[in-house]
């Protein structure tokens, strides 16, 4: 989990090119052990020199003191519904909605994640469903409640709808 919340941070608002290149210098810095414990002993310098901005770093070393410390426990996260954990993830600091959700859907495969603002699954819904671009609230909720309980895979089939290629969170 730590693992994956460090990925998504490091490829937020970048190009997956971009964020593919920065993560593998993330992780010869970490000597390929993305733990906390490691993350904490980097410097900032040393992290600026593999391409994270001082907000992604703060991110980081904020996450990483989270999972160190225990504040951030994911036992308690498993046991929670989706709403509430997307609102304990979105506690710590560079981890927003969006962030939550794809952590809930890749990581702990919650299989009703709806992802709302996600740009792809709404060209995607656009598209097949021959709707306005964006497709109105009304019309989501239509198709939310069509696909309630399995709205994780619904997301999943309309990326690939428009973009074969998986992408890795």
């Amino acid at each position: 989990p730590f693992f994956s919340l460090c990925r998504t941070i490091i490829g937020q608002q970048i190009s997956t090119k971009a964020a593919d290149s920065i993560w593998l210098k993330f992780e010869i810095k970490c000597k390929k052990k993305i733990i906390p414990k490691t993350v904490l002993k980097l410097t900032s310098r040393s992290l600026r020199n593999a391409g994270l901005s001082r907000q992604k770093i703060n991110y980081l070393k904020n996450i990483a003191k989270s999972f160190k410390n225990k504040s951030f426990n994911m036992m308690n996260l498993k046991k929670m519904n989706d709403d509430l954990a997307i609102d304990y993830i979105t506690q710590l600091k560079g981890l927003g909605v969006w962030s939550a959700q794809m952590f809930l859907m890749f990581n702990l495969n919650r299989p009703d994640i709806f992802p709302t603002k996600d740009i792809g699954l709404i060209r995607a819904i656009s598209k097949n469903y021959k709707t306005s671009y964006p497709p109105s609230k009304r019309f989501l909720n239509r198709i939310s409640k069509i696909h309630s309980g399995y709205r994780s895979v619904f997301t999943w089939y309309m990326w690939r709808s428009i973009d074969p290629v998986d992408v890795e969170y």
